[in-house]
C-alpha cells in the first residue's frame, strides 16, 4: 500500500514482535451469544438507499460452516486472496478460512499482473471475485504466466455471468469455479453452482445449469411464490424465499422494513426467478426491474442475454421507460465492443427477433461507452433510468 496513515502496529511473523504475542497474557473475552449482532452488512443498494443488515454470530456460522459443505474444505495450508472490497463477499468468505486456520492475503490492486504474482507466491489459493472482474482477469494475457497450479477455487457471484464470458475464463483457469447466489441479508448463502456442476461438461444440460444460479444451499430453505407467498410450480417465475439460520435478524433501526422484508418468517429477496425440474433456480430479474409492457410480463436479463449474442455488443442494460400506448416500452442501453464502429439498431433487431417474442425487443437504443456500476459491479439501473428521462424530457 502507498499509504499506512491509519496503520497502528505491524507484526511480522517469525520475529521478536510475534513471539511476544504469543507469550502474553490471553485477553479476557467478552461474552456473546449466538443471536447478538456479530456485523452490519450494508446491502449494495441498486434500487435505493443501503440497508444495513444486522448479521448474527448465528448467522457468520451458518455460512462459514455451509462454505464447507458446498463451496470447499479448507486447510491450514491454504490462502485466501482479498482483490475484491472486504465490506462485501471478499470480506464474508474470509471468514471460514479464519476459522481454519488458512493465510489471508491482501491484494494491494486486482490488476492481473499482481494477482498473478500472489498466485507463484501463495498456495491453496481461493478468492471471491464479482464477475466483471473474472472476465478482465481472463482477458488479460498477463495472467498466463501465473502459477496457476497455486490457484483451488474462483468463487464468483453478486451480479450476472454471462456463459460466454464464463466458457473463457473456464478455458482460462479450468475447472476452479464456484458460483453463489446470496444477499447480505442471507450472507452469500442462498443457491450455488458447484466445482462438480462446472467441470461436468459432458452433461446434457450444461449450458441451462450455468445460465442458472444452482442448487438450495445446505441447511437452506428456498421458496418461489406468487404475490400472496403461495408456493409456484416448476418453471413459473416468482420472487424468491429464503428461511434458515444464515437469514439476518433484522435491518439496523429499519423496523418498518425488517418486518416487510421478514413476513411470515422468511425472507422476501425481491428476486424474481424459476426452479426447474432438477431444482436448480434461474433469476430473471429484480421485481423491481420487471417491465410490464402491454400487460405482458418482460425480464430484463432475458433480453440483454439476447443483445449479448451480437459479437458487436461487448456489454447491455435493459429497463423500462414510461410509454403513453403500452404503459412501459422496452430500453436497451448497449456499449459496442469497437466503439468506433457500433452496430447498428437494425442488426440487434434482427438478433432479437431470432431469439426472442417480438414484443420483448427494445423500443429504443442508446450507446454508451460504459455502463454505470457501484463498487460491487452491479448495474445500476436507477441511473439508466433518470438518464433515459432526461433525455426524454
Amino acid at each position: 500500500p502507498t499509504s499506512v496513515a491509519s496503520l497502528q502496529a505491524a507484526i511480522v511473523a517469525p520475529g521478536p514482535d510475534w513471539s511476544a504475542l504469543l507469550a502474553a497474557d490471553p485477553l479476557d473475552a467478552i461474552d456473546r451469544g449466538p443471536d447478538d449482532a456479530a456485523w452490519l452488512f450494508y446491502t449494495s443498494g441498486t434500487t435505493g438507499r443501503p440497508k444495513g443488515a444486522t448479521l448474527t454470530n448465528r448467522n457468520l456460522l451458518t455460512m462459514s460452516l455451509s462454505y464447507f459443505a458446498d463451496i470447499d474444505p479448507i486447510s491450514p495450508a491454504d490462502s485466501v486472496l482479498h482483490v475484491a472490497p472486504l465490506s462485501h463477499g471478499a470480506g464474508l468468505y474470509g471468514l471460514p478460512h479464519v476459522m481454519r486456520g488458512a493465510l489471508s492475503v491482501i491484494a494491494a490492486s486486482s490488476d492481473a499482473a499482481h494477482v498473478g504474482s500472489l498466485l507463484d507466491r501463495w498456495a491453496g489459493v481461493s478468492f471471491f471475485a464479482a464477475p466483471q472482474m473474472v472476465k478482465r482477469l481472463a482477458e488479460d494475457p498477463a495472467i498466463g504466466g501465473a502459477n496457476l497450479g497455486n490457484l483451488k477455487t474462483i468463487i464468483y457471484g453478486g451480479a450476472p455471468m454471462y456463459l460466454a464470458d464464463l466458457e473463457v475464463a473456464l478455458e482460462v483457469f479450468g475447472p476452479r469455479f464456484a458460483q453463489i447466489y446470496g444477499q447480505g441479508e442471507t450472507p452469500m448463502t442462498i443457491t450455488g453452482l458447484s466445482k462438480r456442476d462446472h467441470a461436468d461438461r459432458s452433461h446434457p444440460r450444461w449450458r441451462e445449469h450455468m445460465q442458472s444460479v444452482g442448487l438450495p444451499r445446505t441447511d437452506v430453505e428456498v421458496r418461489v411464490v406468487d404475490e400472496a407467498d403461495r408456493d409456484l410450480p416448476v418453471g413459473e417465475p416468482g420472487e424468491i424465499l429464503v428461511r434458515g439460520d444464515v437469514v439476518m435478524a433484522g435491518y439496523w433501526e429499519q423496523p418498518e422494513a425488517t418486518a416487510e422484508t421478514l413476513r411470515g418468517g422468511w425472507l422476501h429477496t425481491g428476486d424474481i426467478g424459476a426452479f426447474d425440474h432438477e431444482g436448480y433456480l434461474t433469476l430473471r430479474d429484480r421485481s423491481k426491474d420487471l417491465i410490464i409492457s402491454g400487460g405482458m410480463n418482460i425480464y430484463p436479463r432475458e433480453v440483454e442475454d439476447v443483445l449479448l449474442r451480437h459479437p458487436s455488443v461487448r456489454a447491455a442494460a435493459v429497463i423500462g421507460a414510461p410509454d403513453p400506448e403500452w404503459g412501459e416500452s422496452v430500453v436497451a442501453f448497449v456499449v459496442a465492443t469497437d466503439p468506433g464502429n457500433p452496430p447498428v439498431p437494425a442488426e440487434l433487431e434482427r438478433v432479437c427477433l431470432e431469439h426472442i417474442a417480438r414484443y420483448k425487443r427494445p423500443k429504443h437504443y442508446r450507446f454508451v461507452a460504459e455502463l454505470p456500476t457501484n463498487n460491487y459491479g452491479k448495474v445500476l439501473k436507477r441511473e439508466l433510468r433518470e438518464r433515459f428521462a432526461a433525455d426524454a424530457s
